[in-house]
């Protein structure tokens, strides 16, 4: 499509907000390599050698959104595993539009970042139009608004935006295009022979041997082309370009590694193709006659080099995720949970329906992944610090920890530099984060030798857990209102529904208070997690009474009694986490939950192995729900 025939979105009010002043934004951005489908090729010689020579990767995404319903956000009572679930929703639903990566070195004892910063400008376009890598994603109106804000400039992004495949995805894509590929680097040695394969390779070396003849007799002598055609008929014989071929069908790869192993015994001029089918089986084994070694090297490569270029295209944007992979660099990022759902889901594969399978998957691919939000827990650990700049905002009013950044010049300038300034502030914070602890604790050198930082005890740690041993025993997450810290486990929790849209937490808690109920005499507090639904929460061993007697309708309380018959209904976290597990997603959660309570076919209690997971609720660093 011609570029003066696009429909373009209005730009003057992105370029507006791009250049009038943001108090949320730095005065002085950093200038951040903008990488599109123009120069994307270009940029991947630059980035592959600079992630080779750094210490570390930092990673940030720009995405459309993180959750379609309020219920949806992660919450403080949301153990790992729920939080898992949610995460694997929105990277399921929502798009990546920018991928920030910033390869960086320590350098100075670490108070000093070499940063060479990109931001890629994403856009999964069909150009295969086969749908990969997908028809269509959600938008979160709120990301985009904000987006719009920030100067976001969507005709970039959908214009020249670059795409990808996943690796399933390309996979899937290559049997499409049903391209042949060299059989010697795809198949694997033949195990022992059965009878079959004796008769299928027997018949295989006497079509093979009598064809081969035939090719090497034809390059000796000139025939009438009468009898050329004849002969090539009667051998089956085609071209695969000037080069003669024939085709062995096969209904097995087995039967490929036997005309593999067959070719192994002839003349080296022979080369296999594997012709792939419909659904990614091998159909056939395409042999090329070559005239000499040499040609047969020169087809090899060319046929190598085809392969090579055809996977690059599909990749597209994967192809910096491989090579991050490949470099098995430690990389670093903010909330790496969301992060890493999103990279699987859109650039490796199709998300595990578990925590456990889901970091086993990741680990094979990035064997090393930090997150600062672990890092600032043993600088502030009764803080929680959300964002980048309220994290670097308060290490510089607590600590003294200088970091100068260095970004040497990357080529010529080509848009705006705004985007993709996260992945500089991760390094920073960082380098302040290593930089603090070292002094802090005196602990052995991992990999590099301006690091004092036992970082292995930060790898791979996806949950909000503390870091401490002791609270490692436990599942954590941390919910504050007043000045108490408490600790409860999952089955201390109840989730109630049913009640008068509008009704604010205090006054669920005043209602149930007036009941005179003995379960209500102790303490007790509720939240909203929605304006459906709220979460009450007891003492160790409350909560099972109050649940068995709002089921059983054994309700001595008249009060209490009322509630329940004007539609008031609870349930377990057993329930909610079930909710999650099955994906029965929808805009409240009280109809969720209700429709999970309703079903005839509830979840064995052999899936619910995370029972015994403890909560701790502690008042000092809360997140009051009410405001979401």
């Amino acid at each position: 499509m011609s570029h003066s025939h696009r429909r373009r979105l209005c730009t003057q009010i992105a370029a507006a907000a791009a250049s009038k002043p943001n108090p949320t934004r730095s005065s002085n951005p950093y200038p951040i390599k903008q990488v599109i489908r123009s120069n994307f090729s270009e940029t991947l010689d630059s980035i592959s050698s600079q992630i080779a020579d750094s210490d570390y990767v930092a990673v940030s995404l720009h995405t459309t959104g993180s959750y379609s319903t309020p219920w949806e956000k992660v919450r403080d009572f949301d153990t790992s595993d729920v939080r898992y679930l949610k995460a694997k929703r929105a990277a399921e639903r929502f798009g990546v539009v920018g991928f920030g990566v910033c390869p960086f070195g320590l350098k100075g004892g670490g108070s000093k970042v070499v940063a060479y910063p990109y931001n890629f400008h994403l856009f999964p376009r069909d150009e295969l139009r086969n749908g990969m890598p997908t028809y269509s994603f959600s938008c979160q109106t709120s990301y985009l608004t904000s987006m719009a804000r920030a100067g976001f400039d969507f005709n970039t992004c959908i214009y020249d935006g670059i795409s990808y495949l996943s690796r399933a995805q390309e996979s899937v894509a290559k049997h499409h295009m049903g391209n042949p590929i060299l059989a010697f680097k795809a198949v694997e040695s033949a195990p022992a022979a059965s009878v079959a394969d004796q008769v299928f390779t027997e018949r295989t070396k006497s079509r093979v041997r009598t064809w081969r003849d035939y090719c090497k007799k034809s390059a000796q002598t000139i025939d009438d082309p009468l009898v050329s055609c004849l002969r090539n008929l009667s051998f089956k014989g085609e071209k695969y370009g000037s080069r003669p071929c024939v085709d062995i069908d096969v209904c097995s790869e087995r039967q490929v590694q036997l005309v593999v192993e067959v070719l192994k015994e002839f003349s080296d001029e022979l080369v296999p193709l594997l012709v792939p089918g419909k659904r990614g089986e091998s159909q056939a084994v395409r042999i090329i006659w070559t005239s000499s070694k040499e040609d047969k090297s020169w087809f090899e490569n060319e046929v190598q080099e085809k392969e090579e270029a055809e996977a690059k295209r599909i990749r597209g944007f994967r192809e910096v995720i491989d090579l991050i992979s490949a470099s098995q660099k430690p990389v670093i990022a903010h909330k790496s949970l969301d992060v890493f759902t999103f990279i699987h889901s859109k650039f490796l594969g199709p998300l595990p329906s578990s925590m456990d399978e889901f970091q086993d998957s990741l680990k094979s691919v990035f064997p090393c992944v930090l997150d600062i939000n672990h890092l600032m827990k043993e600088v502030c650990p009764a803080r929680r610090l959300s964002n980048l700049p309220a994290a670097l905002s308060y290490l510089r009013s607590r600590f003294f920890a200088p970091v100068d950044i260095e970004i040497p010049p990357q080529g010529e300038d080509n848009g705006v530099k705004i985007h993709g300034q996260d992945t500089v502030k991760i390094a920073q914070l960082f380098a302040k984060l290593c930089s603090m602890l070292k002094s802090k604790h005196d602990m052995p050198q991992v990999n590099d030798e301006n690091q004092g930082l036992a970082l292995r005890d930060y790898v791979n740690t996806f949950s909000y857990c503390s870091s401490s041993s002791e609270e490692q025993l436990y599942e954590e997450v941390s919910i504050s209102s007043i000045n108490n810290s408490i600790r409860l486990r999952c089955e201390d929790l109840v989730f109630l529904w049913g009640f008068r849209p509008g009704t604010s937490a205090q006054e669920l808690k005043a209602l149930l208070g007036k009941t005179n109920h003995d379960l209500f005499s102790q303490k007790f507090d509720v939240r909203l997690v929605d304006r459906s639904c709220g979460v009450m929460f007891w003492q160790p061993g409350s909560s099972s009474s109050f649940l068995h007697e709002m089921s059983s309708g054994s309700v001595h309380c008249a009060v209490l009694t009322e509630l329940i018959c004007a539609g008031w209904k609870a349930a377990s976290y057993n329930t909610y986490r079930d909710l999650c597990s099955i994906s029965m997603w929808g805009l409240d959660l009280g109809d969720c939950l209700e429709k999970v309570v309703s079903s005839p076919d509830p979840l064995p209690e052999s899936d619910r192995e995370w029972r015994g997971l403890e909560i701790h609720w502690d008042d000092n660093t809360v997140t009051n729900l009410e405001d979401d």
